[in-house]
């Protein structure tokens, strides 16, 4: 299950990054600092852990996992990102105090 094995991404994308992302900004990096503002520091570290391992176990299907764990409320493509460079740009956001 997605939410025990990545908690961090499952709540991100559930709560910040699906169809009612408006009410947190209209862009990646207001919608990452508004998650980064309601959560404690520490889970900015483990989503960025938690991304790289999804990446690590998806390097030839990377596109399809995303879709299939996290496309129903959210495609990287309408905010011009491919996956990979959305979640690169994800665990950038996240570095940054």
């Amino acid at each position: 299950m997605l939410s025990d094995r990545y908690p961090r991404m499952y709540e991100l994308f559930g709560a910040y990054f699906n169809q009612d992302f408006d009410l947190w900004g209209d862009t990646i990096p207001e919608i990452a600092s508004c998650y980064k503002r309601d959560s404690p520091p520490d889970y900015h570290q483990e989503i960025i852990n938690e991304i790289n391992l999804f990446m690590n176990e998806h390097p030839g299907d990377l596109d399809s996992a995303f879709e299939r764990d996290y496309g129903p409320g959210f495609n990287p493509e309408l905010w011009g990102h491919t996956t990979a460079s959305f979640l690169e740009e994800l665990k950038r956001l996240f570095s940054d105090s």
